[in-house]
C-alpha cells in the first residue's frame, strides 16, 4: 500500500531534520515510539539503522515502513518521495 506523505508526516520529518543528528547519534538514543502524530508512530531502530514507522490507515489497519535519514531529509525539504508499507497482520 502507498503511504500518504501528509502534513503530519512532513512535520515529523522536519523535527528529525532539525535535530541535525547523524544515524550513529540517532542509534544512541533509539526509540521505537519517539514520534507519535496522528496516523504515525515510530522512531529510529539501531539494528536497521533507519527510521521505522507504523501508519494506521483506513479501518485502523497497520502498515509498516522504514526509511533512511536521507529520505527523511528529502521529505522535510519538500522533495517527492514515494512510500510503500507492508500490512501488519
Amino acid at each position: 500500500m502507498f503511504i500518504p506523505i501528509n502534513k503530519e508526516f512532513i512535520d515529523i520529518c522536519k523535527e528529525i531534520k532539525s535535530k541535525e543528528l547523524s544515524a550513529n547519534q540517532w542509534a544512541e538514543i533509539e526509540s521505537d515510539d519517539m514520534f507519535q502524530c496522528g496516523s504515525y508512530v515510530g522512531g529510529f531502530d539501531a539494528d536497521e539503522m533507519e527510521f521505522c514507522f507504523s501508519y494506521y490507515g483506513i479501518g485502523q489497519a497497520e502498515y509498516w515502513f522504514q526509511l533512511g535519514l536521507s529520505k527523511i531529509k528529502e521529505i522535510a525539504d519538500g522533495k517527492y518521495c514515494e512510500l510503500t508499507g507492508q500490512l501488519v497482520e
